[in-house]
């Protein structure tokens, strides 16, 4: 098998009647195709062909959304309302980068369990079948980390808060909108 990761580009093309034209293989494709895209980890890019609008977002949150609806969801109704209510909040950036590294370091993991098993059967990596029964048995464990990670995250969020709080009070401390207001409910 062949390891070169391709670097070209599959340029979409998204068209008025929905259909996605891939300009690499010169054929109409289906978002089951650019799902596989994802899954293979291949470059691509999704344009509106009239106005040459990036859509390649758009796409893939319609992939998600497909996903979410056929099966067994990712994302539960909580989760997902919690994620909406941060839409326009002050801390939407930073929610976004907290969500996108959390994301990579349980990709991190996955990865280095998924290179640590290779040892584990004869120097081949786990099957899907085997990766499903050994989930089976150690998913419980598996969670119960993936929980101390998240609390420790969790944590350490709440301090670099109480920090940054801390340092406010002392930069703006000595202005007078800072002063104490209980003074005024005491008269």
């Amino acid at each position: 098998m062949n390891s070169v990761k391709k670097t070209t580009q599959h340029l979409i093309k998204k068209y008025p009647n929905r259909r996605l034209y891939d300009t690499q293989t010169s054929s109409y494709i289906t978002l089951v195709d650019v799902k596989q895209f994802v899954l293979e980890n291949d470059d691509f890019a999704v344009i509106d062909a009239k106005t040459n609008e990036d859509l390649t977002r758009s796409i893939l949150l319609q992939i998600i959304l497909e996903e979410e609806a056929g099966g067994a969801p990712m994302f539960s109704s909580v989760a997902l309302a919690q994620i909406i209510r941060y839409y326009g909040h002050a801390m939407q950036g930073m929610m976004g980068s907290y969500l996108e590294k959390n994301i990579q370091a349980f990709i991190d993991i996955q990865n280095k369990l998924a290179e640590n098993s290779k040892g584990v059967y004869e120097g081949k990596p786990f099957s899907p079948e085997m990766w499903a029964q050994f989930m089976s048995v150690q998913g419980p464990m598996m969670q119960g980390m993936m929980g101390n990670y998240i609390e420790q995250s969790k944590n350490l969020f709440v301090q670099m808060q109480e920090q940054m709080q801390s340092q406010t009070k002392n930069i703006f401390g000595v202005f007078p909108f800072g002063a104490d207001d209980n003074s005024n409910k005491n008269k």
